[in-house]
């Protein structure tokens, strides 16, 4: 009988705090706008991440160029995913924000066929359940998209970049370097759009110091925290099947906390994701004499 262990249980924890994030993200807005609340967000991710980058001490990789260009170059990408995550909750609910989001999971297969990597049916059967889900959540019957789910879909076009990138650079370089030079580079280019675009007043922030605080420290360092630690006893195809939970967290959170509610067609679509999600990162079994042979 197989049983849930802790570091699953802790998996589980960083799902949930991922999902409810996209509550404290559209409560943020009541008070600042989408790129004024990511500076913060962003700044608040790098430093609550310097004492675990001070506790890993001499586990962490050498530093080096390759640590700086690749966090200009994730920094960036990460910018424009949650740029496009956080305007289109202006327009979309936090439960719908989660599941679109979660399309990153059935697009990097995808992406990786492009850059020639194979992919098998399970894979194929999760992206079409994906997509049937995306139609029924978010198009009309005018065969139109809802603005801020397309907001939300572009958002994970940029999600699929940062995690292919993330992939290449984590065997390179330092993984909590990695992310505190990411998130200053992403809160360089926030501040900029912020200035550009909006007014954001000290009261704003004083205002949303909650949604900051969850958002930036939450589920930036202490989530961070918890997926290394419960990562390194579990497979990482069963680490990305319990992550990708989170879509399901962000609908509790949002009908909890913000009153969302979701119809039949949303909820079919809801599922048809997450199935999708589920079948296409879901272990598949090898045959003993194939596993004796690995």
């Amino acid at each position: 009988m197989t049983f849930i262990s802790p570091s699953h249980l802790l998996l589980i924890c960083v799902a949930a705090i991922w999902g409810f994030a996209f509550v404290a993200q559209s409560a943020g807005m009541e008070y600042l706008g989408p790129h004024s609340f990511n500076a913060a967000r962003f700044l608040l991710g790098a430093l609550s991440l310097v004492p675990l980058w001070f506790l890993m001490g001499k586990k962490r990789l050498p530093q080096g160029k390759t640590l700086i260009l690749g966090g200009l170059a994730a920094g960036t990408i990460m910018f424009g995913g949650f740029s496009f995550q956080q305007i289109g909750l202006l327009y979309t609910t936090a439960g719908n924000a989660g599941f679109i989001t979660g399309m990153y999971i059935v697009m990097v297969p995808i992406a990786g066929i492009l850059l020639g990597q194979s992919t098998n049916l399970q894979t194929w059967s999760g992206v079409i359940l994906a997509v049937l889900g995306l139609y029924s959540l978010s198009i009309g019957p005018d065969f139109e998209m809802a603005y801020g789910d397309l907001l939300e879909l572009i958002g994970a076009c940029f999600w699929t970049a940062h995690v292919i990138i993330i992939g290449w650079l984590s065997r390179k370089v330092d993984a909590i370097g990695l992310s505190i030079c990411q998130f200053l580079v992403a809160a360089v280019w926030a501040t900029i759009a912020a200035l550009l675009y909006e007014t954001p007043a000290f009261t704003d922030f004083q205002g949303a110091w909650l949604p900051l605080l969850y958002a930036g420290v939450a589920s930036s360092g202490i989530a961070c925290t918890l997926q290394i630690i419960g990562q390194r006893k579990v497979e990482p195809s069963v680490t990305a099947l319990i992550l990708s939970t989170e879509a399901i967290f962000a609908v509790i959170g949002g009908w909890l906390l913000l009153g969302e509610t979701l119809g039949s067609k949303e909820l079919l679509g809801c599922s048809l994701m997450l199935a999708g999600m589920l079948v296409s990162q879901w272990p598949s079994r090898k045959r003993p004499e194939l596993a004796a042979q690995g």
